[in-house]
């Protein structure tokens, strides 16, 4: 990275997809600043994970910023009273009781703000479209909407600075996804995508994130380096 690269806002959760779009903002010459947001999730584990990718992938900052949507509920990811869907099979229709209401939209805002401040028009994110839990707020439809927002409802939109919304991983599937990672030097290992992780960052090997992690690093031919807790 030069002192010229461009600063690009890079949301990083601390799964296999963030750290794969850290990589690939990094290979492409950003200035990569990392956004991770605690939203009372469950487990902070993964907040753990994306300092440490941050740092092994060379991020130029990592913020993390609060936001209790705990306090609002209707997740199993925030309430304890709903419990973590376990071995679903991957047809299972509907969406999931891990799904939190209005995550994305508000992690890609806070991003948003933070771009603004920074002059940067570039915001990376991980949402993916094929191999996914069957959530909304993970379509082209609304990365799409999300970036017509971003340019109409900003001081740098009105003064003419062209906002993008990259999500590079938004049509691969998990096994494309590990291949890239891998290509560009992602310690996947040092991830945590579980959505009932333990404080060590150990996997349930249950949950939907487990099911689509496991699943894509055997599709991929590669060992699996998830640290699981049984």
């Amino acid at each position: 990275m030069t002192a010229a690269a461009r600063p690009a806002v890079v949301l990083v959760s601390g799964g296999m997809d963030s750290a794969v779009v850290l990589a690939i903002a990094r290979e492409q010459g950003f200035a990569a600043h990392a956004l991770s947001v605690r939203y009372g999730q469950r487990h902070t584990s993964e907040l753990d994970a994306a300092a440490r990718v941050a740092r092994a992938l060379g991020a130029a900052a990592h913020k993390t910023v609060h936001v209790d949507l705990g306090s609002i509920g209707g997740s199993a990811l925030t309430d304890d009273a709903i419990d973590v869907p376990l071995d679903r099979p991957a047809d299972a229709a509907g969406i999931p009781a891990t799904y939190v209401p209005a995550r994305n939209t508000i992690m890609l805002s806070i991003a948003l703000g933070w771009a603004e401040v920074l002059g940067a028009t570039d915001i990376f994110c991980g949402v993916n479209a094929v191999d996914y839990s069957g959530y909304p707020d993970c379509r082209p439809e609304f990365i799409d909407a999300f970036q017509r927002l971003a340019n109409l409802a900003t001081k740098a939109g009105v003064e003419g600075a062209v906002i993008r919304v990259r999500a590079p991983l938004l049509h691969m599937s998990k096994a494309d996804i590990v291949a890239r990672g891998l290509e560009l030097g992602v310690d996947f290992a040092q991830t945590v995508s579980c959505y009932r992780a333990d404080a060590d960052g150990r996997a349930c090997g249950h949950c939907d994130a487990c099911r689509l992690r496991a699943e894509g690093f055997d599709a991929a031919g590669v060992p699996d380096p998830t640290r699981y807790a049984v």
